[in-house]
């Protein structure tokens, strides 16, 4: 039982990322934009995966929930529920908008948006600590996924770069390297000899703007 292939997609657009808010682990529900945004990317995942040998798992936050739906309505694909695929928990940072968190933590956002590992995002977790999460939450379903099949993971920007990095093998001073998932866009990986493989990198529908991380 392994994934041949891993799909990492990241929610439809909310109010919060149009405002450029740092959300976090708070349950901000999908817009209009974003719901749009899932329907658009679920009709483009639709067809490349198969209801017998792929697994779709989402964050429990609705706004990846109801991303995955839009997968499930066009596939009849259930998400299983996991918590441990949730955005960073970013303390005090929550709900701010991204100028005042760099107003009043200058220091500490700038480590953080350049990918700096020991910084807790508003003394919540650190990079590490949601790549770890979040990178073993992948292995894990991708391991009872059947042998060749394919595991789509709908979850956030934070949460998917940090098991990105992890599961390539990639320190996360290699963050910056990669630009930020944009709003129900995904990533491809596939299993080769040695490790994981990047296929694709913020693919998706036409017209979704890169809303904010976190």
């Amino acid at each position: 039982m392994s994934a041949a292939t891993v799909v990492l997609w990241r929610h439809g657009r909310t109010r919060s990322n149009a405002e450029n808010r740092f959300q976090g682990q708070l349950d901000v529900p999908l817009d209009e934009v974003g719901r749009a945004q899932a329907a658009a990317s679920a009709a483009h995942l639709a067809p490349l995966v198969a209801a017998g040998a792929t697994t779709l798992v989402a964050s429990d936050l609705s706004r990846a929930l109801d991303t995955a739906r839009a997968l499930s309505a066009l596939t009849g694909l259930e998400p299983r529920l996991d918590p441990a695929l949730r955005e960073v928990h970013a303390g005090r940072w929550q709900g701010l908008l991204h100028s005042e968190i760099t107003a009043s933590w200058p220091e500490d956002y700038a480590v953080w948006r350049g990918g700096g590992g020991d910084v807790r995002a508003g003394d919540g977790e650190s990079r590490a600590e949601v790549a770890a999460r979040t990178a073993g939450a992948v292995e894990r379903h991708a391991a009872g996924v059947p042998d060749g099949g394919t595991l789509v993971v709908a979850s956030h920007g934070a949460a998917l770069k940090g098991a990105l990095l992890r599961l390539l093998g990639l320190e996360l001073s290699a963050w910056s390297a990669f630009a930020g998932f944009r709003n129900a866009h995904w990533a491809v990986l596939a299993r080769g000899r040695h490790g994981w493989v990047l296929g694709e990198y913020n693919a998706g529908p036409p017209g979704a703007g890169e809303g904010a991380e976190g």
